[in-house]
């Protein structure tokens, strides 16, 4: 299905009332589709650089267009999938 790069792709419907509001019984965050290039991006800042700090965090959510938060959450989710993988 077509979005934005780096939007959230909605599984609710169109009663949904946006990204910033729960929708649905489950009050959770509607998941965000990143694009090709924030992967590579993310990626590449991750084999550098397993943790990051604020600072680093807030500088690479202001070039890639993302919320600090994403980025947070994507980090903590790669070295789950890492720690599965060893």
């Amino acid at each position: 299905r077509p979005s934005g790069a780096g939007q959230p792709v909605s599984e609710e419907g169109p009663e949904c009332p946006g990204p910033e509001e729960p929708c649905g019984r489950g009050g959770r965050r509607l998941r965000t589709a990143f694009s090709a290039e924030q992967i590579s991006t993310l990626e590449s800042s991750f084999q550098r650089q397993q943790y990051l700090g604020a600072a680093e965090r807030r500088q690479l959510a202001g070039r890639m267009r993302l919320s600090e938060v994403q980025i947070k959450t994507w980090f903590q989710n790669r070295r789950m999938k890492l720690k599965r993988q060893l």
